[in-house]
């Protein structure tokens, strides 16, 4: 089982202090940073650009996971980049030619992901999850769109079907889970086969965000413990 990831997302930040922010989230052990990207049309919501991507570059070395909700993703995929991003993640309802979105953010040298929403189905990525184009597979666990949203309980049925269709196609791909990731949710993702966890207003909303990131990976430690 791969180690636990765990991934804040700057959409819950206090963007008047986001060097600040970033500084916690380090020194509490992220392992990466999440930025969702919203353009109003894939989502009801409006959110990032290349410029928050590039002030976050300058205050971090961390990766900078950058979940593209947005129709078209590949006209961003170079700005981003350039940007600073470690990695995209496109949305497969999106992404109606995705194995050569996938091989065109792999030749910028990021991280290719691919995220489905909660009543999309597995099939959509088989192909190139079984192609080897895959780097990153996100399961969405609410509704994109906005962030403190409650977790979609059926959503983890779909998550140990995405690790057993990672596994089957001995794909290296991580298993992330986005969406109401706090400590009563994050065990259950863990064991269902998850490995990197974003989560927003579980760590900014809390009293000591790095203490929070600290907390969260052990109930997934801990999960990962009792499977073993």
């Amino acid at each position: 089982m791969r180690p636990v990831r765990i991934a804040p997302s700057l959409l819950s930040a206090d963007f008047a202090r986001l060097a600040d922010e970033i500084a916690v989230c380090e020194a509490g052990g992220a392992d990466a940073l999440h930025v969702d990207v919203m353009d109003g049309r894939f989502v009801p919501n409006l959110t990032f650009g290349a410029k928050v991507i590039e002030a976050a570059r300058r205050c971090t070395a961390l990766p900078l996971d950058v979940h593209l909700m947005v129709v078209e993703p590949e006209r961003y995929f170079d700005a981003f980049a350039g940007a600073g991003a470690t990695g995209l993640t496109v949305h497969a309802e999106a992404a109606p030619h995705l194995d050569r979105q996938l091989a065109r953010v792999r030749e910028l040298g990021c991280v290719a992901g691919v995220a489905l929403n909660p009543a999309t189905p597995l099939a959509m990525v088989e192909d190139v999850a079984a192609g080897g184009a895959l780097d990153l597979l996100l399961v969405m666990t609410v509704n994109p769109g906005f962030g403190g949203q409650r977790f979609i309980p059926y959503t983890l049925d779909k998550v140990a079907r995405a690790r057993r269709l990672l596994d089957a196609a001995r794909s290296g791909a991580a298993l992330q889970v986005d969406g109401g990731v706090g400590r009563d949710t994050i065990a259950a993702c863990r064991r269902a086969g998850a490995d990197t966890f974003v989560a927003g207003q579980a760590v900014f909303g809390a009293a000591d965000p790095g203490a929070e990131i600290g907390a969260l990976r052990d109930e997934a430690d801990h999960a990962a413990r009792v499977l073993a």
